[in-house]
Parts: structure tokens; sequence; C-alpha cells
């Protein structure tokens, strides 16, 4: 595990990336191919460290001078046949001649210089190539490779535009949706640590939370100047979890720990881009409700529930003492695989917006052309958005909803975060709602969405009444203007950190 790498030999960059995997440009070999650039620079090393010019390793090798230049430049690809008596000449296997590792340090700087002026990015900068030879110092090589690195570290974090976003989180979602939400590689490690701490029922406590970060080998503490862009701080030099004395209510003190040591558990590197880093936190949130509430465990639970044809959120809530929407969470994890019942899941904010969701029941969320569902403003006659006006917030609030793609009975109900009030509901299709707490209820409404005479559209009265009479003052929303946060973390400040652990490492 490696949140935080510093340099190796060849680049500046800090937590953002270690060492950079060579872009596709010509010269890098693909899968069964050979690499060019790296093959030129081999056979030149090995002639020079045996003293031959080119002309000795023609007359030896059967090849002409000029062809044998083309080759140590990586612009020719050899037959086997010639490749095979090089090796010979030159002493080695053809295995080794064909390796991957480069034979010195200043070969390995030759060879990423050489594809990176052959790839794209630097030919798009329309600047001259540099002829690499012997007569380049050691000095230059790594200026310019090193001048290379940092420009692809920074249009990589550049390339993290909100589109660019919501384009990761649609390939995530996809990906969950494939699994219907189950991860069952991950439900293996959290229950592996539950035995070792011999927590084996009952709701998963502070006191038990702790026990998994000691076998661990983690001590926790408890700050009052955390950096203010994180929920913890993980320092892996010395085996310390930093945790906030002021924890919000909107994140559960437990959570917040073991999505920490999640991040260790499931051996995470640097993120290196903002799908990685969307999908290690979507991995870190499962493994940490998978320990609050037990695969084996829940599932009994909601077996038990299905069979009285009495599921419901708030019990599964209750009965764990989570949140209800890890709750909700937790039951899409395991409704499919366990229950065979396809569902979804909405987290939606008080103006419409979607905010949170998930489905493998079909239903017809909102998407923009990327498929992106967040962001996009829900039906407002579907339950996650019909919920906001019901008074009685105590219980849930059940409605089905008829829709182009079928009926659906969903259950709702609303909090309120720091943000504003959301609604969280979850909903399964007309089949199987026979299984449910709250299947008997009275209210229905009918969605036409995406048709937007539904209700993107004012009803044509309205319209011809304020039509050119209106001139609201529109609330501005200043994070619309703002860039993705930068960074393999994004938003997180690294000097803060790195100020934070330092100031801490003697208490």
């Amino acid at each position: 595990m490696h949140f935080f790498p510093y340099p190796q030999e060849m680049t500046n960059a800090s937590w953002n990336l270690g060492d950079v995997a060579p872009r596709n440009g010509k010269g890098a070999a693909g899968d069964g191919e050979v690499d060019l650039i790296a093959l030129g620079r081999r056979v030149r090393h090995l002639r020079k460290k045996l003293g031959m010019t080119l002309d000795d390793l023609s007359a030896k090798a059967g090849a002409a001078p000029s062809q044998l230049s083309l080759i140590e430049n990586g612009k020719r690809e050899p037959k086997l046949s010639l490749l095979q008596h090089l090796a010979g000449v030159l002493g080695v296997s053809l295995d080794q001649l064909l390796g991957a590792e480069p034979p010195s340090r200043r070969a390995a700087l030759e060879i990423e210089l050489e594809r990176a002026q052959r790839g794209p990015l630097y030919q798009s900068l329309g600047l001259p190539t540099v002829r690499v030879s012997s007569r380049l110092s050691m000095e230059i090589l790594e200026s310019l490779v090193g001048l290379q690195h940092e420009l692809e570290r920074r249009l990589d974090e550049q390339s993290a535009t909100p589109e660019e976003a919501r384009r990761a989180n649609s390939e995530l979602r996809a990906e969950m949706k494939a699994r219907n939400n189950y991860y069952p590689e991950i439900e293996v490690q959290a229950q592996e640590l539950l035995d070792k701490v011999g927590h084996d029922r009952g709701p998963l406590s502070h006191h038990v939370a702790a026990d998994i970060a000691e076998h661990l080998g983690f001590d926790l503490h408890y700050v009052g100047d955390l950096p203010h862009s994180t929920r913890s701080v993980t320092d892996l030099k010395n085996h310390r979890i930093y945790l906030t004395h002021g924890q919000r209510s909107d994140h559960d003190p437990r959570s917040v720990l073991l999505q920490a040591l999640g991040h260790f558990v499931l051996g995470h590197q640097t993120p290196r881009d903002y799908a990685d880093f969307l999908r290690q936190r979507v991995y870190t949130n499962y493994f940490a409700a998978a320990l609050l509430m037990p695969e084996h465990a829940t599932v009994d639970f909601l077996k038990e529930a299905k069979s009285a044809k009495e599921l419901a959120i708030e019990d599964i809530r209750d009965a764990f003492a989570v949140s209800y929407e890890t709750a909700a969470h937790r039951f899409t994890n395991l409704a499919t695989e366990h229950l065979g019942i396809t569902t979804h899941f909405q987290k939606v904010h008080e103006s419409g917006i979607i905010h949170k969701a998930y489905e493998n029941d079909g239903v017809n969320f909102p998407a923009d052309h990327t498929g992106a569902i967040e962001g996009q403003a829900v039906c407002r006659f579907w339950t996650s958005r019909a919920v906001f006006d019901v008074p009685d917030k105590f219980r849930a609030f059940n409605q089905y909803t008829d829709t182009a793609v079928g009926t659906y009975w969903c259950t709702a109900r609303t909090e309120r975060h720091s943000s504003g009030e959301y609604s969280l509901s979850i909903g399964v299709p007309y089949e199987h709602v026979k299984w449910f707490r709250g299947r008997d209820t009275t209210e229905r409404s009918q969605s036409r969405c995406p048709d937007p005479d539904c209700c993107r559209r004012p009803p044509a009265e309205l319209s011809a009444q304020w039509a050119g009479n209106a001139w609201p003052s529109t609330r501005a929303n200043s994070h619309l203007l703002a860039a993705m946060p930068q960074g393999a973390f994004p938003g997180v400040d690294e000097t803060e950190v790195y100020t934070f652990l330092a100031a801490h490492q003697g208490r």
C-alpha cells in the first residue's frame, strides 16, 4: 500500500503518480509486439559494451550498417533470423535481447525520450525532435524526460473535467450493474477480518471497529486539527489513523474508520485518474458496509423478512444500528444475489437533482448524452420527489408509480444533511412488491418522462398566462463554473496533509 509515493529517479511528481507507464506512442510495445525502441537501445548498448562499431557488427551479423543503424534507432523491425544472428554475435540469448528491462539507467532514459517524442502529445506541441545519441549528457536526458512526465501529469490533472467525471461514474455504474452490485471478493475479506476479531453477532460497535484497526496494526488518534478537506488521514509510516473529534453527523465515525482501513486491506495504490479514485471510493464504502452489516447475518435477516413478506429498509437500519442510507445501499448489494430481487436506489436533493443512483431493474432514470444519471432532475411524480411534500417524516412513504417502462413500487424517507434535505428511496418492479411491508399503500402516480410534457414543460394554461412576463433572479451556483479539483485525491491539499503528519509524528 502506498498512498503518497515520493519520486523515483525520473520525476518530480508528488503523491499523484509513481512511475508512469509509457503512453501509447509509436515504438511502445503492445501485447505480443516487439518494443523497437527498447530493442534498438539494447543492441546499441551491447555493441558498445563489446567495443564494436556498426561496421564490426555488420561484418559478423551479415547485415548492412545502415540497416543496423535503423534497428538501433528503433525505426525498423528486424526479421527473426537476423535477431538470432545478433544475439549470437552480442553474446546473449534471444530472450535477453528481447527482454523488457533496459540494460542501463541511460538506456532507460533514452527509451523514455524516444517514446515521448514519437507520441501524440509531443508531436502536438510542434517542437523539433532531439536526436538521441551518446552526445546527449545525462543531465539533459534527465531534464527532457522529467519535463515530459511533468507535462503529462499536469494534463492528467486537467483532464478530470465534469464531463470526464460523469463518464467515469457512468462506467463504474455499468460495472456495478453487471455484477448486480455484489462483490464477493470484498465480502470474503470483510468476513475474514470479523472472524479474526471474534465478532459474530449484533451491530458492530465502535469498540470492535477499533479492535479491527488494532488487528491490522494501526493506532487511532483523535485530533482537532484534521485537514479540512479530509475525513481521515492515514500515516502509513507510523501506522496511525487520524480522526477528528468533531465528526459531523453526516458521517458515521465507524464508517470513516472502516473506509480508511479498507484502502489498506484492499491494497489500493495512489489513484492514477478520476475513474480510479471513484472506483476506490465505491470499493471502500462497500468494504465498510460489509463489516457493519456482515453478509451472512444480513442475508439471514433479509430472508426471514422476505418469508414473512415484511421486507423494510428501516428494519434493516434498526437491526444493525446503521444509517438509513447505509441500509439501503447494503440492500442493493444483497437483494439480487441472495433474494432474486432486482432493485434501484436514489439519493435525491430537495431541488430534485439526483445525487446518487443505482439500478438493475430497468427503471428509466434520466440521463445525459454520456449516460450520466447523477446531476439530472428526476421526474417530479416519482416517489423520490413526492416524499418531500409528505408531512409524516417519521415513517417511510410508499408509492406506486406507473412509468413508460412499467410499474414500480418505491419506499422513501428524507434526511437532512449539512448541504440540505435529501430523499433516500429503494424501488422494485411490481412483480417483487409482494415481499415488502407497505405494499398496501394507496398512493399512486403516473410518470410519462422522458416525455417533456410530463414535468419538464409547464402546463399550457400557466405558459399562456406567464410566458414572457416572468424574470427570475437566479441563485448562481459558483460550483458550476469551477474546474474539477486537481490531484490524485481531488480537492485535498498535499502540503496541508504533509504538514499535519509532520506536526503529529512526534506526539
